[in-house]
């Protein structure tokens, strides 16, 4: 996993393995607050802080595919969901 993130806390590549992959979603899930509206913006100037190979489209589309998000397709404010 220390290949996948650095000390820093940037995510160095997305990985092939699921495993790998829900680690570093939750990962980057919990740079947001639970509860908290985020516009598509904000939620891409975080995870722009977070990972180091220029595709926070591919990751923000994972954490609402992979139910850690909600988006409401009306006004794309997002939602970190809390974990169970």
């Amino acid at each position: 996993m220390t290949a996948l993130i650095t000390d820093d806390g940037i995510v160095t590549r997305w990985p092939a393995k699921a495993a790998d992959r829900v680690l570093v979603l939750d990962f980057l899930a919990a740079s947001f607050e639970a509860g908290r509206d985020y516009a598509e913006r904000e939620v891409n100037d975080i995870l722009k802080r977070h990972h180091g190979f220029g595709d926070w489209a591919l990751l923000r589309r994972e954490l609402f595919e992979s139910g850690r998000f909600l988006r409401n397709p009306l006004t794309a404010i997002y939602r970190r969901v809390e974990a169970q």
